[in-house]
């Protein structure tokens, strides 16, 4: 069975691919399933049709669609692994092997997508655009045929961007795009593409994303007509229709960033993806907020914006519909809706560093008067009593029997004193040492003649001054020593 350009079923091209089935016919050519022995993985080979072989400019289309396809990188572009010729001189091209459908069958069989659902997509297709107007490429056939739509790895589904053959490269479009051509489906064509295909950048690109998203959302284009004739001047010359008019749950914001999609002068439409899909990402899926990031990040690296694109945050930290989108000018970035916000943002950042500062220093100050209490001497650990010091009362006199039982009075000498500081009216008595230290108390009571004989260098030491680590204040009663 011939399939195209004298391929049939069962061939094996380049000693490796054996052909399967047809998957799909175009304008310009076919492609088919093959089967890779050496890799043992099923590819999908694109043929040109027969009657396309002799036109030199569809031939050099078809090479640069391969091109193209190579030098994007994206993973929401169909990888290109392999191109060759036939020996009829027919080029082909080898490229992953894909299963869905495409969006145009997917709007025939279920209708209309969700809002969240038709956002999503044309996100994830907005990566590869993306990347595509980095490199200098515009498609310029961008349509739901052409957005192919797979399960993915992680079970969501995500978009490929098929048909980079008409696209227009910045380095060599004058050579295979004539000034009067029209190359693209009608229905999806720019006022200035209607014009000249040759005489369009990027916007041209946006203003058929704008009219993909009407349609899945609406299963019907903006500009419609009986004929192409009726269609061209309907895009050039009628305004788009509001889209809530065919489908009222639209948010008004999702319908503006269709109208400016859609605008005819091209300066009035987003410079660029980037700033699309920030408008776009209020109305996407929470995990769609990584997509629009990936876009602004390319779009940026490749300087194709004056200004810094900031991927906005909802109080969840998670784009969704309450993120407002935000575009600062160089230098400045601002997260979320309002400047308030970061300025307080900042405030708060301040105070947080004073606060941490000072209670660095305060623990530093405090090792440097643990270290020096450490170096002074055992006489000076209880700095002097501020308060007046009341003196102790003196010992009764008291009697001595001498060896030949004459009992004699003996006058004491002056008693040391001892420093007491003034009870507080409504404080109550800390305990001592004493009474508290583990060690004492089972020791029982000297007499208070002994108690108040004490040195002065055994007073017990201040309450507050520090200790070492794990030793307890000492005790100055067990350095003294009574003999009976």
């Amino acid at each position: 069975m011939q399939l195209a350009a004298g391929v049939q079923q069962g061939d094996i091209l380049a000693g490796k691919y054996r052909v399967e089935r047809v998957l799909g016919v175009g304008g310009m050519g076919v492609v088919v399933s093959a089967h890779h022995m050496h890799l043992d993985v099923k590819v999908a080979i694109k043929f040109l049709l027969p009657e396309m072989l002799s036109h030199v400019e569809a031939v050099g289309r078809f090479a640069r669609e391969a091109q193209a396809a190579v030098r994007i990188k994206s993973e929401h572009v169909a990888r290109v692994i392999d191109v060759g010729t036939l020996e009829s001189g027919a080029p082909y091209m080898v490229m992953e092997f894909l299963e869905g459908g495409d969006l145009a069958a997917w709007l025939e069989q279920r209708g209309p997508l969700p809002i969240e659902q038709a956002v999503d997509f044309l996100l994830q297709a907005t990566i590869a655009v993306a990347e595509a107007h980095s490199l200098g490429i515009v498609h310029r056939d961008l349509k739901p045929a052409n957005l192919f739509c797979i399960r993915g790895a992680d079970g969501r589904f995500a978009i490929k961007v098929l048909d980079f053959g008409i696209s227009k490269m910045a380095q060599s479009a004058g050579s295979l795009t004539r000034t009067s051509a029209m190359m693209g489906s009608p229905y999806y064509m720019s006022p200035e593409q209607m014009r000249s295909s040759k005489d369009v950048d990027a916007r041209t690109d946006i203003w058929a994303m704008g009219v993909v998203l009407f349609e899945l959302l609406t299963r019907s284009v903006p500009f419609q007509g009986e004929t192409q004739s009726e269609v061209c001047v309907k895009i050039i010359t009628d305004p788009p229709p509001p889209i809530r008019e065919l489908r009222p749950e639209v948010p008004p914001g999702l319908q503006d960033v269709i109208l400016k999609c859609l605008e005819k002068d091209r300066n009035k439409r987003y410079p660029n993806v980037a700033e699309m899909a920030l408008g776009l990402l209020p109305f996407a899926p929470k995990h769609a907020k990584s997509y629009v990031e990936k876009v602004a990040g390319i779009i940026q690296a490749a300087g194709l914006s004056a200004t810094a694109l900031s991927v906005p945050l909802t109080p969840d930290g998670i784009g969704g519909p309450m993120a407002t989108p935000t575009i600062a000018p160089f230098g400045r970035t601002v997260f979320g809706s309002s400047r308030r916000r970061a300025a307080m943002a900042g405030v708060v950042g301040a105070v947080a560093v004073a606060v941490v500062v000072a209670a660095m220093s305060l623990r530093a100050r405090r090792t440097e008067d643990t270290a020096e209490f450490d170096k002074r001497p055992a006489s000076a650990a209880r700095p002097p009593d501020p308060q007046p010091a009341i003196r102790a009362a003196a010992p009764p006199s008291s009697t001595m029997v001498n060896s030949a039982g004459v009992t004699s009075a003996v006058e004491p000498g002056p008693a040391p004193t001892q420093d007491i500081p003034p009870p507080s009216p409504s404080a109550k008595p800390e305990p001592t040492a004493a009474s508290t230290h583990p060690s004492t108390k089972a020791s029982p009571r000297l007499p208070s003649s002994v108690a108040s004989a004490r040195p002065a260098a055994l007073s017990p030491p201040s309450q507050s001054a520090p200790t070492e680590p794990g030793v307890g204040p000492q005790d100055p009663l067990q350095s003294l020593r009574i003999k009976k």
